[in-house]
């Protein structure tokens, strides 16, 4: 086949617009009262313009490379994702042990707890690429919880996503500050969230008169998602498979349903 000039000037049109067309990551520092967190940037650098955003706020562990995954799958999505860090930076746990003391002493203090991710939040609002109008935050685990807590906050948000996360808060009439949609992502089997508890949230809500969503999923249980996880229900914590991909289209059907609104 001959080779023209034309075809050589397409072929470099093509391969000049695809190096551009990448998922981008960076790292971006931010601080509250004197204190510095590290957060983690996704953006796909093909799309022009502000565009909608999504924190994602991560496990127990702190900001690593799950939460970071799960960061640049939405910005293949077409979002702007930040992973916030809810430890300060370089606060990351390595065992079960220290993930407990990191996330207890954040989940006991929910006021810092508010603070730290509405501060992750004005980060995200800062960026030139983030359409203000149209943000929304998930959370995984002790990230559910935080994602609510958001909610909660009065935060103006258009939508939080808890998957596998803790429902429980001190103040239940907090949730009449809620400004956007809830929706939350269960393990029906999840030992950490008791029918007690998920009765006091459905409460909460209806009280509150949110507009809010509860997805159970049948054989799974506390950290559906995470591969990592391993497959052993016994265990209270494992991975399922078919319910992390239905709960990430759950998400999806989410934020085109929220973000199509403004």
């Amino acid at each position: 086949m001959k080779i023209t000039s034309i075809s050589i000037i397409l072929l470099a049109m093509i391969a000049a617009t695809n190096s551009h067309a990448a998922i981008r990551t960076e790292a971006v520092e931010y601080t509250l009262r004197g204190e510095t967190f590290e957060g983690y940037l996704a953006y796909d650098d093909a799309q022009q313009g502000p565009r909608p955003a999504v924190l994602v706020v991560h496990e127990w562990y702190g900001l690593n490379d799950y939460a970071k995954r799960r960061a640049e799958q939405l910005a293949g999505l077409g979002y702007v994702a930040f992973a916030v860090d809810m430890y300060g930076k370089g606060n990351r746990a390595t065992n079960p042990q220290e993930a407990a003391k990191l996330a207890g002493g954040v989940k006991g203090d929910r006021e810092m707890m508010r603070a730290r991710i509405n501060a992750g939040l004005k980060a995200l609002k800062e960026q030139k690429i983030v359409d203000p109008n149209r943000i929304a935050a998930i959370g995984y685990c002790f990230g559910g919880t935080v994602a609510l807590e958001l909610a909660r906050s009065g935060a103006p948000v258009q939508g939080v996503v808890s998957f596998h996360g803790n429902l429980d808060t001190p103040d239940p009439k907090d949730a009449a500050q809620i400004r956007g949609r809830v929706l939350v992502l269960n393990g029906a089997d999840d030992p950490n969230v008791p029918r007690e508890q998920i009765q006091a949230f459905e409460e909460e809500m209806r009280q509150a008169n949110v507009d809010w969503q509860l997805v159970q999923y049948g054989n799974a249980v506390h950290g559906f998602t995470n591969p990592g996880n391993g497959s052993d229900n016994s265990r209270g914590v494992a991975y399922n498979a078919g319910a992390d991909a239905r709960s990430w289209e759950a998400m999806k059907d989410f934020f085109a349903d929220i973000f199509a609104a403004k």
